[in-house]
């Protein structure tokens, strides 16, 4: 029985050695000639260099028109106060026209090796976050995305009624003021926080893993900060405007 026992610890230690960060590209992988943030192209580009997922975000308009734009606004526009046909023809910096969810998640379903993560963006109007929220669900069901979307967002009345609609879904919390256990109280499954949140928290590392949440880390750009995240093993998810400097991180700690 000892034999047995510890032939499983050191099977569980080499799994958990050779664990590897996923790598998440921030918008997608823009920062590249052809490309732009949150651009089906950009979606396109983290699937070709092999990221675990790309990130994107999502607004409704006032007649219920999904869209992808990190902002609220755009060429001066309020998304959520105007319908799509007062946004419709706004061209990304690459020439592509401002992308409907739709339109991403069928690019996205053509690419199965790679995860969307979903950021529902907060509203001005709760009622709006619900709309966006519902909306959304309904198209990821629609075109048999469940298992491939995880979502994301700032807001906790978003996550909370994404996990209500999708009880099996991915759902991580973005604002990083809720400790991992609270997190787990909800019925949540990670923390995606700004990486200052684990400087002065390094314990919800530890809490979030005794916890089984899992643990994203956003947005890091900088070399010295994507290493030291890289090689703490307690981080599942590295979120980055620099996925190729990241994966090359990840390659030279694996030789």
């Amino acid at each position: 029985m000892k034999r047995v026992f510890f032939t499983f610890i050191v099977l569980f230690s080499a799994l958990v050695a050779f664990a590897q960060v996923k790598v998440v590209a921030h918008r997608g992988y823009w920062d590249v000639e052809g490309s732009a943030q949150n651009s089906i192209r950009a979606l396109e580009l983290a699937a070709e260099i092999g990221c675990y997922g790309s990130e994107f975000d999502v607004h409704i308009t006032s007649d219920g028109v999904l869209v992808v734009n990190h902002d609220g606004t755009i060429n001066g526009i309020e998304i959520e106060d105007n319908p799509y046909s007062a946004i419709k023809d706004v061209k990304l910096k690459n020439g592509e026209f401002l992308p409907t969810l739709e339109q991403y998640l069928e690019c996205g379903s053509k690419l199965p090796n790679i995860q969307l993560i979903f950021e529902v963006k907060g509203h001005k109007l709760p009622e709006n976050e619900d709309r966006c929220v519902d909306a959304s669900v309904e198209m990821v069901k629609s075109m048999g995305l469940e298992q491939r979307v995880e979502w994301i967002s700032f807001s906790m009345r978003v996550c909370e009624r994404v996990h209500q609609l999708l009880p099996e879904a991915k759902v991580a919390y973005l604002s990083g003021n809720e400790s991992p256990l609270s997190i787990k109280e909800r019925g949540l499954t990670g923390i995606d926080y700004h990486l200052d949140v684990y400087k002065n928290h390094d314990e919800w590392l530890d809490e979030a893993h005794q916890n089984e949440v899992e643990v994203d880390v956003w947005t890091v750009d900088g070399e010295e900060d994507l290493t030291r995240f890289a090689n703490d093993a307690r981080i599942d998810l590295i979120t980055t405007n620099k996925p190729v400097l990241l994966q090359k991180i990840l390659s030279e700690k694996n030789q």
